[in-house]
């Protein structure tokens, strides 16, 4: 996809360099100076917002920014930073706002908390960089806690602008989870997509099968180096790890403070030795072969899928259950991809089941299954998102496509009503190398995928006209972590990518400019240093 580049995208204001990019952008005036006089504004609706903002502030300023309601005219040498929560602010959306910076007083309005929100983190932005900092500077005088005068009305493009992290391949501690939402949410992306299940490991605690995180969590050792490596060497170290439900509640409490939703997907039928691993009634290894099935210690595709007796059905049904009431996201991930077919070929179970329900491929049977679980989740007020292989065979009725191998499943079914998100490897892949100078890079996947090639990415396909169209629900950035260990080198592949991608998700289309975005971004990194986000630098990029 081509890069907008339009010359009617604004040029950065000195001393403003926001990410992503508001919609309109213009000065107005004198700068606004925080001082210990400063207090923050809010009525009883507000109230919520304006205690994580004066939260975000007072660490590095070191004052202590009282949270006020609304009052009479300002007295020296008092100023104010006004948060007002009107529903009738309408003009902007759900998730937009309007900042006004004056003298003595900068205005942020919006409809709903979420724009509250998204204003906040903007004014963070507007202020040096040290504001992210934990304690104040050493030296204080070396700071000026001024916000540029600006006027600013934004909106996103984008109702979905999310990031995926598998935590399967490799567990995520509960605190490096809470710091990727942090860090999404600095860039007004709104969907944690959380990857809980694979063949290498099963995370999420489900009570009903308990052998599900006691046996299927845990890999006895994990491979060394790439995949590809003819010399194939294991660490010899078991790996694994799970979140309580109640750790995953938490998980969500704390996303819907930042306003990110949290998506949850549990794998089916394909990508399930974990599961198998821990009731190997799930699979077909009984009927086949005879062989134990153990939690995945390589990567890649594996044959060993689920089963389609009716007793397995139920099984996914009931893990089902246990999640919708963890995560109250609408949206369920139940996977749908790279799910081989062989097993099923050679089962007398799945060819009876083929024949009862008058199917000609596995491909229809794979649908069948994928319908079952479209049903129970319609059922309990829920919509199922698949990877764009649940196309294959037939789409589920309610379903929602992720686009994942290039754009074609997105546009095959946006043309056919459903929504879709985008997710081609083509440009939203992150564990894929950063340079073309692999041997300067840590091991990644494949491929290459610059910091420039994410910002091009155009998530509306040129083939849709408007109306289909209107079924893109965004896109999101996708971290497998096969080669990513540690939340360090997580931190790594996501950013600046996620910077570059939160834009294009963010900001409208003509205003985007790749060379305009590269000017804000090493003020942009300085904000996420002072996070102690370990970002790829951009003197190697």
């Amino acid at each position: 996809m081509s890069n907008s580049t339009s010359s009617t995208a604004p040029s950065t204001l000195a001393g403003v360099a926001v990410v992503p990019q508001p919609a309109s952008l213009e000065p107005n005036g004198d700068p606004f100076l925080i001082t210990a006089n400063t207090v923050i504004v809010a009525g009883e609706m507000a109230r919520r917002k304006a205690e994580q903002l004066a939260a975000w502030l007072r660490p590095a300023t070191g004052f202590p920014l009282p949270i006020q309601p609304p009052q009479a005219p300002l007295s020296d040498p008092r100023s104010e930073i006004a948060l007002v929560l009107n529903a009738g602010e309408t003009e902007r959306g759900a998730e937009g706002y309007t900042l006004e910076v004056q003298p003595r007083r900068i205005e942020i309005r919006a409809a709903t908390e979420a724009g509250l929100f998204y204003a906040a983190q903007t004014l963070r932005q507007l202020l040096p960089p040290q504001i992210f900092a934990s304690s104040p500077p050493e030296d204080s005088s070396t700071v000026s806690w001024l916000v540029p005068g600006v006027r600013i009305a934004d909106q996103p493009r984008f109702g979905w602008r999310g990031a995926h992290l598998d935590c399967c391949r490799h567990f995520m501690p509960l605190e490096a989870v809470k710091k990727f939402i942090d860090t999404l949410a600095l860039h007004k992306m709104n969907v944690f997509h959380w990857h809980l299940t694979e063949d290498q490991g099963w995370r999420i605690e489900i009570k009903r099968y308990p052998r599900l995180t006691e046996i299927g969590g845990w890999r006895k050792e994990t491979r060394v180096g790439h995949e590809r490596d003819e010399n194939v060497r294991f660490d010899g170290t078991p790996h694994g790890g799970f979140y309580t439900q109640d750790e995953a509640r938490e998980v969500v409490a704390y996303a819907a403070e930042r306003h990110v939703a949290v998506l949850p997907e549990i794998e089916m039928p394909g990508h399930a030795m974990a599961a198998i691993s821990a009731y190997p009634e799930l699979g077909n290894a009984d009927e086949l072969d005879k062989l134990v099935v153990e939690a995945a210690t390589h990567w890649g595709v594996f044959k060993e899928v689920l089963n389609v007796q009716d007793t397995t059905i139920e099984f996914f049904k009931n893990v089902l259950r246990e999640v919708i009431d963890i995560f109250p996201n609408k949206y369920i991930h139940v996977g749908g991809d790279e799910c081989p077919k062989d097993e099923w070929k050679q089962s007398e179970n799945a060819q009876t089941r083929m024949r009862e329900l008058g199917l000609k491929t596995e491909d229809e049977l794979q649908s069948w299954f994928i319908r079952q679980m479209d049903t129970f989740l319609t059922e309990n007020g829920r919509t199922l998102v698949g990877w764009d292989e649940i196309l294959e065979g037939g789409l589920a009725q309610n379903a929602v496509v992720m686009s994942w191998r290039g754009e074609e499943g997105g546009i095959a079914a946006a043309k056919a009503g459903h929504d879709v998100v985008m997710a081609p490897t083509t440009h939203t892949y992150f564990d894929y190398y950063q340079s073309p100078d692999r041997a300067n890079e840590p091991l990644a996947i494949g491929n290459g995928l610059t910091l420039a090639k994410v910002y091009s990415y155009e998530p509306i396909p040129a083939e849709l006209d408007a109306t289909q169209a209107q079924h893109v629900l965004g896109a999101q950035c996708q971290h497998w972590t096969e080669y990513i260990p540690t939340p360090e080198q997580l931190e790594y592949m996501a950013f600046p990518r996620t910077c570059a991608l939160s834009e294009v998700l963010w900001t409208p289309r003509k205003q985007r400019s790749y060379q305009d975005f590269s000017g804000r971004l090493p003020t942009h990194l300085q904000r996420l240093q002072a996070l102690n986000v370990n970002f790829r630098q951009l003197d190697v990029q």
